[in-house]
């Protein structure tokens, strides 16, 4: 049988040991997918990441139901569908960063002590707490990550959303500094100055498109 979609599982595995190894995620937590069309590349649950290998890979359809997969996938597998079905966004990567899942202990919304909040589309709130894999945790997730590519996850974690899994990658080391920023602000004490939403949301467009390619 013809593997499908190789490259996109190769990349979700590589993607998978990357966050291992900057420290984003712990054993074999947290999870990766892409999207092409109607078809979902996922993780697949409880594999070790050092182990992980294309093949392990499962495609699964955005019914949930697998189109070819030798392991069950990641348990977040509703999670992952419910942000695909309701965005444009076509790579989720969810991790246990440090920062992140501390932050989301302490507060609903992640304070506004950095621009780079406006990377995400505007202030970055936290779903309520659900339990893992469940219906009701995807269904809190799509909430908090309407109009926005990023989200915590109360008592569990972060997810980013991005147009690719090498952008997402990107995107989660922006979520997790502003998590460390807020959380430092915070151990302070002191009152904390906030930029206001209207001025994230201003700076939402001054980010549109920035970068550029150098010259070759």
């Amino acid at each position: 049988m013809t593997m499908l979609l190789p490259e996109e599982r190769a990349a979700v595995a590589d993607t998978c040991r990357t966050l291992q190894a900057r420290g984003l995620v712990v054993g074999t937590a947290g999870n990766v997918s892409v999207r092409v069309g109607d078809l979902v590349v996922i993780s697949p649950s409880g594999v070790s990441y050092d182990a992980m290998r294309a093949q392990d890979v499962g495609v699964h359809r955005l019914d949930g139901s697998a189109e070819q997969a030798t392991l069950a996938p990641s348990s977040e597998l509703p999670l992952h569908l419910a942000v695909y079905r309701s965005s444009d966004i076509a790579a989720v990567i969810h991790t246990h960063a440090p920062a992140s899942t501390a932050l989301s202990t302490v507060v609903t919304t992640v304070p506004n002590t950095h621009y780079y909040s406006a990377l995400f589309g505007g202030p970055i709130r936290v779903a309520p707490y659900a339990r893992f894999g469940t219906d009701q945790l995807a269904a809190n997730v799509d909430e908090a990550m309407r109009g926005r590519t990023a989200a915590l996850l109360a008592n569990h974690g972060a997810v980013i959303g991005a147009g690719s899994l090498p952008a997402a990658l990107t995107q989660v080391g922006y979520l997790e500094y502003v998590c460390d920023v807020a959380l430092r602000a915070l151990a302070t004490g002191r009152p904390i100055t906030e930029l206001d939403d209207d001025e994230i949301l201003g700076v939402v467009g001054d980010l549109h498109g920035y970068g550029q390619q150098p010259t070759r």
